[in-house]
């Protein structure tokens, strides 16, 4: 039997080959492995692995969490959310919490009268809150930071929540959210109510004054009912957030109120504003340069607003506007000379258009706000388009009518301090006949003269009545 055959010998060469092979790969393979060890970021991962160490150690440490509400600073004439949140807080604070502080700020409020002060922890103070069970507390603070040239700027407040870890869904979930309303509230109930008036420059906008208009519903010249119901009606849309959440609405409701000049129109609208309590937005349509220009006003309105479009009916283009248009090119259609009516067509034209106006009072820039309130007034309700009076839109129309004698009887207690009078038969007996305002009514009841008494005032209106009777007459004889 043969034996095995003894291996061929590797040359010497081969072997060195390998060697020279294997030590010029190793630089190679050193570079690719490093690369991906750097994709993998492993001080990253031992960071985050030390992280989790450290922060469950803190936690087992101090179970106690925060949060921070800061104040940030206005930009242009947008506030932001911060802002208002922050301002919430701080009056929850300091209507409740700060009243157990040992040291306090006090300032002056934005919106507050002018004899108010608000009173607020200074830095460093830190007060207990009870909620739901839970105790939980807060404290303030205050920083300056620092700017280019090296100098200090703004200082910039902050109030930190600080609750036990096992009370996080209890203060995310509702405490928060009941600190915030509870703000809300204390703010609007301590607040001076402004006047918006709509400007307009390179940028439309909003001017604002305080608002102090005395008329209320106990002093408004109106049948009784009427003026009822429209206080139930008020009553109903305050209070009916659940309601317009449930059927899918936005929180707005729309008033026309039509009638002659001087028949309170203006005054119906502040006893609105006072009986809810609101803010008055009023937007002069001539001044709005174009639709967007509209929609951003009205974007820039808040909640709890009575929004006035005052004489609607001057603007052409929202109310017959269309309809002229349409016989003057069916005028032109047929070959009939048209001249004067493409004229008034050509100059009925306006910077804010009706699609526009009806996507900002019922559109999807409707939804913008809330609690809001949109009144128009009219002095010719039959001229104005029927698309933006409809309900819907107008909610509700109110005629504001010739005075009639329960609201003379109204007036001459208020001016005169009079229930009764041998003159009121007659007064009744024309008013009657003929058509005068309140507005009238109440210039001839205002005694002109010390020597002017309630038989003097009485006897004047009476004269004004039988001469605007004799008018009538003549107006009719001559027709």
């Amino acid at each position: 039997m043969a034996g095995k055959a003894d291996p061929v010998p590797t040359p010497a060469w081969w072997s060195w080959f390998n060697s020279v092979l294997v030590l010029s790969l190793i630089p190679w393979l050193s570079a690719v492995a490093w690369r991906n060890l750097q994709r993998l970021q492993l001080h990253h991962l031992v960071g985050r692995r030390a992280s989790r160490r450290v922060r469950w150690l803190a936690a087992f440490i101090d179970p106690y969490l925060t949060v921070n509400i800061d104040e940030h600073e206005s930009t242009g004439r947008m506030m932001r959310r911060g802002d208002a949140y922050y301002e919430e807080v701080k009056a929850y604070l300091g209507a409740s919490c700060s009243r157990t502080a040992r040291h306090l700020r006090a300032e002056g409020a934005r919106d507050a009268a002018a004899d108010r002060l608000v009173l607020s922890m200074i830095d460093g103070e830190e007060v207990a809150d009870h909620f739901g069970g839970a105790t939980v507390w807060w404290s303030a603070h205050s920083n300056r930071t620092a700017v280019r040239n090296g100098g200090a700027g703004p200082e910039e407040r902050s109030f930190k929540l600080h609750y036990h870890e096992r009370h996080r869904e209890l203060v995310l979930d509702s405490y928060l959210a009941f600190v915030q309303q509870r703000g809300r509230d204390i703010m609007v109930n301590s607040r001076q109510r402004k006047l918006y008036t709509s400007v307009s420059d390179h940028r439309a906008g909003w001017s604002q004054m305080t608002f102090k208009h005395p008329m209320k519903f106990d002093k408004l010249a109106m049948d009784p009912a009427t003026k009822k119901e429209i206080m139930d009606d008020l009553d109903t849309f305050k209070n009916g957030k659940e309601h317009y959440e449930r059927v899918g609405k936005a929180w707005k409701r729309g008033y026309l109120l039509h009638g002659p000049p001087g028949t309170g129109k203006s005054s119906m609208i502040a006893a609105m504003a006072n009986h809810l309590e609101y803010d008055v937005y009023i937007i002069e349509l001539t001044s709005v340069k174009s639709n967007s220009d509209l929609q951003r006003l009205l974007m820039e309105i808040k909640s709890k607003a009575v929004v006035v479009i005052e004489d609607i009916d001057c603007s052409l283009d929202l109310t017959g506007a269309r309809e002229k248009k349409k016989r003057a090119a069916d005028d032109t259609k047929n070959g009939a000379s048209t001249s004067s009516s493409a004229a008034e067509a050509d100059t009925a034209g306006s910077k804010v258009t009706l699609s526009g106006l009806l996507n900002v009072v019922d559109g999807l820039l409707s939804a913008c706000g809330e609690e809001q309130v949109i009144v128009f007034t009219t002095n010719h309700v039959e001229e104005l388009d029927r698309a933006l009076i409809r309900r819907g839109r107008m909610d509700k129309h109110i005629k504001m009518p010739y005075c009639g004698f329960e609201a003379f009887r109204f007036l001459a207690e208020r001016e005169l301090g009079v229930g009764s009078h041998e003159l009121f038969g007659a007064v009744r007996a024309l008013l009657g006949e003929v058509d005068m305002t309140p507005a009238d009514v109440i210039e001839e009841l205002t005694p002109k003269s010390k020597d002017d008494d309630a038989d003097s005032c009485l006897a004047a209106l009476v004269k004004a009545l039988e001469k605007a009777k004799e008018e009538k007459a003549n107006r009719g004889s001559s027709a």
